[in-house]
């Protein structure tokens, strides 16, 4: 297993990625109980696949409705997800929570550098008055690790967060500003200013409090509203260790042990070549504890160069995790 983890963060290429990644569905089909159950269901053991787009996603409804562990260990910690009371929540157990802090500083490192080369403020006020958040959670550590004095949460205290803001930019201090998409919308209402350098890195989500807007209106807005010429986004989710960042127009990248690979709504086994809108599923290797091969309830599309967009979620699907603009 040491060794697994050591490869996870090493990928250097596609030829890596695939033999990885074969080894971890043997390793979760062997160790996964209801992993293995689905797979045999859909006749795909291991002895059957011979690349990872053979291997079968496992819908991640499963993670309300079971305990997805793969091995033996015991639990630390539960990520649980967000939505209405009527939903059941989804549940991710995690036996180490080390390799969740290892995936999210690294994929932080990829695409922004060291978090000591920030303040980092976090605008979360929905997932911060509930427990089990795994964003709560990345963002509290990227706080203390930016060791800024500033860097912090706030709650709703907008009138403070804008000072800050201000003091930061006289200061020219590298900041990056993560909210949920409805509080950063009521600080640029009530305190819009211009601090062009700031990364402002929305992670979705209106949560009843305004109307539904697509990404362009909403970074249209936030990009006047704060000076910044392009907003950022994170796509992570309660049932994944990894996230993906766009750096503005929508476009995500993904860390080099993360896949996106869109199905076809018709054929949930098949996939859909470039350029072509279907359903998403993610290869996260980091979720070596978990299920790595998820199938999720977002719409998307994915381009030649391997980002990819976010263009919404399928009919009558749950609301959860992350990232629930309408696009």
């Amino acid at each position: 297993m040491k060794a697994f983890k050591e490869r996870i963060f090493n990928i250097k290429d596609d030829e890596s990625f695939e033999r990885l990644a074969l080894e971890v569905f043997h390793y979760q089909y062997v160790n996964n109980k209801t992993y293995r159950q689905y797979c045999d269901y859909l006749k795909r053991p291991p002895t059957n696949i011979d690349h990872y787009t053979e291997i079968p996603f496992l819908p991640v409804s499963f993670f309300r409705s079971h305990k997805i562990v793969s091995g033996t260990a015991p639990i630390e910690l539960v990520f649980s997800s967000s939505g209405t009371t009527s939903e059941q929540s989804s549940n991710h157990h995690l036996t180490e929570i080390a390799l969740y802090e290892q995936s999210f500083q690294k994929a932080f490192h990829v695409f922004y550098g060291q978090p000591t080369e920030y303040c980092v403020l976090a605008l979360l006020p929905s997932y911060l008055e509930r427990e089990g958040s795994s964003l709560v959670y990345m963002a509290n550590r990227l706080i203390e690790l930016s060791g800024h004095s500033d860097s912090g949460f706030y709650l709703y205290n907008l009138d403070a967060l804008s000072r800050v803001l201000i003091r930061l930019k006289e200061a020219g201090q590298k900041t990056l500003l993560l909210g949920i998409t409805y509080a950063l919308l009521d600080l640029v209402h009530t305190y819009p200013m211009l601090f062009p350098d700031l990364i402002v890195m929305e992670t979705g989500g209106m949560k009843g409090r305004r109307r539904e807007m697509i990404r362009e209106e909403v970074h249209a807005v936030l990009s006047k509203g704060l000076g910044v010429e392009k907003v950022h986004s994170e796509y992570g989710m309660t049932e994944l260790l990894s996230q993906a960042y766009s750096n503005g127009d929508g476009l995500f990248h993904t860390p080099p042990w993360m896949r996106i690979l869109i199905r076809d709504t018709n054929d949930p086994l098949s996939f859909l070549p470039e350029g072509r809108t279907g359903g998403i599923n993610i290869i996260d290797l980091a979720n070596i504890n978990s299920c790595s091969f998820v199938e999720v309830q977002d719409l998307g599309r994915k381009h030649k160069d391997g980002h990819f967009e976010v263009l919404g979620r399928f009919d009558n699907s749950q609301v959860r995790g992350c990232n629930l603009l309408v696009v």
